[in-house]
């Protein structure tokens, strides 16, 4: 018997981890890539084609959004690596689906923030504020397994 299709996770929010301790629900994640570089190597002497050789490896920034709340923990974060105290953290993503049970699960070694992004404000705008912030990070890995 054949096993059923996966129509995709319908992302609904994103619970964010420091150093496996829940800090933060994101709405909006962008940035999850992963490049493999090519390097191409001419051989001498054979002129009918190049070898084209597996490269390191290279991550984006991640970009996470959310309303603006109360905690000001990630500009505070900001803030610091600006005074020169770095402070680098394990950071997990978790998605959880439309009916609130984790989907999938994201990790991103030794994260710091690089920047931080206020809302936009209009005298005339009911929108809910936003907060941005951009992390880098040493490297990407996904858990196949549904976190806890």
């Amino acid at each position: 018997m054949a096993e059923p299709i996966d129509d995709g996770i319908p992302s609904c929010r994103f619970y964010v981890a420091f150093n496996g301790v829940t800090q933060a629900v994101f709405t909006e994640l962008s940035g999850l890539a992963m490049e493999l570089t090519v390097e191409d190597v001419e051989e001498g002497g054979n002129n009918h084609f190049v070898h084209r050789l597996p490269g390191r490896c290279k991550v984006s920034n991640i970009t996470l959004k959310r309303g603006m709340t109360k905690s000001n923990e990630f500009m505070a974060w900001i803030v610091d690596m600006a005074k020169g105290t770095v402070k680098r953290r394990n950071v997990t993503v978790s998605l959880f689906s439309a009916d609130g049970k984790p989907a999938v699960q994201w990790s991103f070694a030794n994260a710091y923030p690089v920047k931080w992004s206020g809302p936009q404000f209009k005298a005339d705008d009911t929108a809910v504020a936003i907060e941005t912030v951009e992390f880098a990070h040493d490297g990407m890995t996904d858990n196949p397994k549904t976190p806890k």
